[in-house]
């Protein structure tokens, strides 16, 4: 398997589907939390806390979308219609063992039958790796990886 810029597209667009989808159950989350706690009513007395958890909830949830609008932003933001020759940030990268997809922390996709791993930029993994290019060996915990393409 050659890596190629096809790949790339499709696998940003398949990350930003993701995250996308996370983000509408995250809002739906949101909203049921808020309905609930408007359906329940002021607190019956001073030990009734089912508002005050739901409106936690809500609040909860709230910061997590805003994490997931940010990795949307950052998504869009990437070019897999540049070919990179070094390991960083928008970065499909073979190695002996696997290949990664250096975008946002979103885990293993399989792509055509293919598995790729989407990984943040500031996994271990990525920063013992950082800035080298094809060809490189470097150790992670103990084992040694060779990075054997680039794209």
């Amino acid at each position: 398997m050659s890596l190629n810029i096809s790949i790339k597209e499709a696998l940003q667009a398949r990350c930003i589907a993701l995250k996308e989808e996370t983000e509408v159950n995250i809002m739906a989350a949101m909203e049921d939390a808020q309905q609930s706690a408007n359906d329940y009513g002021a607190p019956r007395d001073r030990y009734d806390s089912f508002r005050a958890q739901m409106m936690r909830k809500r609040d909860m949830l709230a910061q997590q979308l805003a994490v997931v609008k940010e990795d949307i932003k950052i998504l869009r933001q990437l070019k897999p219609g540049q070919v990179s020759t070094r390991v960083e940030h928008g970065a499909l990268v073979k190695l002996s063992t696997q290949t990664l997809y250096i975008a946002s922390g979103i885990g293993k996709i399989d792509l055509d039958g293919i598995v790729y791993y989407v990984v943040s930029p500031v996994v271990p993994l990525v920063a013992a790796m950082q800035h080298l290019k094809a060809g490189d060996t470097f150790s992670f915990r103990g084992t040694t990886m060779q990075i054997l393409e680039i794209c």
